[in-house]
């Protein structure tokens, strides 16, 4: 056997285990099954007639043959985007494939915006990934999308960043919540409530450590879970209160399940940006679409959520 006779699907299959060191997360990613993953690995294992893989303990490492390989595998896998790239700008925007990632908070109201943009142009084909920020950071590093949406922009990484739209964060609660029915109510007030968050490091974490700094330095923290739909029903259930994405609970605040609290201060206004990487040549289609969130993605949002920033406080 000879690594010539290696294929494409098992070179991305070994990118991907190698990328996140991990069988399990790897086949979710690939929409695989686990098994599927591990015998295209080892059927590269076999053509490369070394182990590319060692597991010690529960974790798995590369090995010397596995890093060469790595570096093999991507330079495989670059050359074939790139050659997709090329097409892709033959084709123009219609015809083209758009390639966009955005973090959990965007996928209340993106689809709708991606179908807003492919109604206008027919024959676009779409791949949209949502995220968590670490790994919408890995999809940029790696360079799987051509466009990432998200509300704080990575700082070090040479990228381009453009604000499109507003996004404002408010407190929300249950409507039977103590607070619901309260006017003007103060950072003290908020100090004695437990709150509901979002995982330390996501965006929902660090949007609120800004909108609180220097008001509420340290909330009570009930729970940390990493859904923002789960939040949504603990804060129903009066299990707290939390900083959320205004975006996020239009479908609840209309049905009367979630009220926001009328905090001084609130809310906190932040921005959407779409990112990409500085030297990344953007297909057509991936140009077109950026213009679209900069010249019309605030109003698209707005028509979409009922937020603005003007009526997030009197939500």
């Amino acid at each position: 056997m000879t690594i010539r006779n290696a294929t494409l699907r098992q070179l991305k299959v070994f990118e991907t285990v190698a990328r996140l060191l991990s069988f399990s997360r790897a086949a979710e990613e690939l929409h695989l099954t686990q098994p599927a993953v591990s015998t295209q690995v080892a059927q590269l294992e076999e053509h490369a007639g070394l182990p590319l893989f060692e597991q010690l303990g529960k974790k798995i490492y590369l090995t010397p043959a596995g890093a060469e390989m790595l570096q093999f595998s991507r330079n495989i896998l670059l050359q074939f985007q790139q050659e997709d790239e090329a097409m892709s700008q033959l084709k123009g925007i219609s015809g083209g494939k758009l390639n966009v990632a955005v973090i959990s908070a965007g996928d209340y109201f993106f689809p709708r915006l991606l179908a807003e943009f492919t109604r206008r142009h027919s024959g676009v084909t779409l791949n949209l990934s949502v995220h968590n920020r670490e790994e919408l950071l890995q999809q940029l590093v790696t360079n799987q999308t051509d466009l990432a949406v998200m509300v704080r922009p990575p700082v070090g990484m040479d990228v381009t960043t453009e604000p499109f739209a507003p996004h404002p964060y408010v407190i929300v609660a249950a409507p039977s919540h103590p607070l619901a029915n309260k006017r003007f109510i103060t950072m003290a007030q908020l100090a004695e409530e437990p709150f509901v968050v979002r995982e330390r490091g996501s965006d929902t974490w660090n949007s609120m450590q800004e909108g609180l700094a220097g008001r509420l330095e340290n909330p009570k923290i009930a729970m940390e879970i990493k859904s923002t739909e789960t939040i949504k029903q603990a804060v129903i259930a009066g299990m707290g209160i939390a900083f959320l994405s205004a975006h996020t609970i239009s479908l609840e605040l209309q049905v009367g399940h979630l009220v926001v609290l009328d905090v001084e201060g609130f809310p906190v206004m932040l921005n959407w940006y779409v990112v990409h990487r500085k030297n990344k040549r953007l297909p057509p289609v991936a140009d077109a679409f950026k213009q679209f969130l900069i010249d019309e993605g605030a109003a698209q949002i707005e028509q979409i959520t009922r937020v603005n920033a003007l009526t997030a406080k009197r939500l």
